[in-house]
């Protein structure tokens, strides 16, 4: 038992899109992202997602709508709804997940990361 500087965490990496996992608790991942530019449009067919903003604010697309989040907000995206985060400036992310969560759901591509760092 630690406590985790988010702070600290966020200054061991800088590339995007590319999720570390900083805790894990009742099967859930604990993860810091770092957002800009636009991702790909995806969906978790058996996971809702947890995003919330630390630093920065982005948009997240939905087929119907557009949800801007900013600093100090957190949005759940139910499993099953496609979605696309799109950053214009770089933003900091904290994700809860279940564990095993791909970051790019039912599409696998370039960017998706099956095998996440832990810090």
């Amino acid at each position: 038992m630690e406590k985790i500087n988010l702070e600290n965490k966020l200054s061991l990496f800088s590339d995007h899109w590319n999720p570390r996992i900083v805790g894990e608790l009742n099967g859930q991942h604990v993860k810091l992202a770092k957002f800009q530019g636009e991702f790909i449009w995806h969906k978790h067919d058996r996971e809702d997602e947890l995003f919330l903003v630390l630093k920065g604010s982005f948009d997240m697309h939905f087929r119907d709508k557009i949800i801007t989040l900013n600093e100090h907000e957190f949005l759940i995206v139910p499993k099953g709804v496609e979605h696309k985060p799109v950053a214009e400036n770089e933003v900091s992310i904290m994700l809860f997940e279940p564990a095993g969560t791909i970051n790019t759901g039912n599409i696998i591509d370039d960017r998706t990361k099956k095998n996440l760092e832990s810090i």
